[in-house]
């Protein structure tokens, strides 16, 4: 059986509901893939249902336990680390509760032939948002403006946790040194990608609210992006992250 070579890290925290219908559509794909659960010991037993998938498909499913609630950022960091300890070649992030459709997965793996980077985007033509509240859409809106103006980012969904990364865009970052810790370390990430010269592209996708569980994004997160952006403009003005020259892409990717 050939390796696999892209895996799709799902940060979990009482996501019980959600996992077993996500573990099975996504091992379903036509796309042959593997998933990293990255799990904060949550109370509902969400890491216990993972672990019971590794020991149905021990190839494709990987269990990454941490010792509680750490944040969405230093999530994706364990992740990315046991993916590239993997020889992953591909580095995806989504979502657990489905606001993220493993549908278009596929449509990003294409993409990723052709870009570094690629994110399933909101704000492209085709993409939307669906049983979403006014409030929270006007808030994502309000957010990709705000970091998109004084990032210079170019990416019209710069705030999108549905992403795909090529190996060596994760093996040029700092990953030890990133500050953010919560969804703003999506902002984050997406400057240092750009500024280092890696090709971005973007899938249209349809995002949906949470079908079940409750939604993680508090005020709290809220005041941390806002800190990330101000943060982040001040570094670029600053010239402290310097912007590197497009990089070519390569066959061996």
């Amino acid at each position: 059986m050939p390796a696999i070579d892209t895996w799709v890290i799902v940060p979990t925290y009482n996501e019980a509901d959600n996992l077993d219908e996500l573990l099975t559509r996504l091992l379903t794909l036509p796309s042959r893939l593997g998933v990293l659960v990255v799990d904060d010991h949550s109370p509902d037993g969400t890491g216990k249902l993972a672990d019971a998938w590794t020991k149905r498909e021990p190839q494709r499913v990987c269990v990454v336990h941490r010792s509680g609630k750490l944040g969405l950022g230093t999530a994706y960091i364990a992740g990315f680390r046991q993916a590239l300890d993997m020889d992953a070649a591909y580095i995806m992030t989504m979502d657990a509760d489905f606001s993220h459709n493993p549908r278009y997965i596929p449509d990003m793996l294409q993409m990723a032939q052709n870009k570094h980077v690629v994110i399933g985007s909101r704000y492209v033509a085709g993409g939307g948002s669906r049983n979403c509240t006014w409030k929270r859409i006007m808030l994502s809106r309000l957010g990709n403006f705000v970091a998109r103006t004084l990032l210079g980012l170019r990416a019209r969904d710069a705030t999108a946790g549905f992403r795909l990364y090529h190996r060596e865009v994760l093996e040029s970052m700092p990953l030890g040194r990133i500050f953010s810790s919560g969804y703003s370390f999506l902002v984050e990430m997406l400057f240092m990608c750009q500024r280092r010269g890696w090709s971005i592209g973007e899938v249209p996708i349809i995002f949906e609210d949470r079908r079940k569980g409750k939604t993680k994004i508090s005020r709290q997160e809220i005041f941390k992006a806002q800190y990330t952006v101000l943060r982040l403009f001040l570094r670029r003005i600053r010239g402290g992250e310097p912007r590197r020259p497009p990089v070519a892409m390569t066959t061996s990717s």
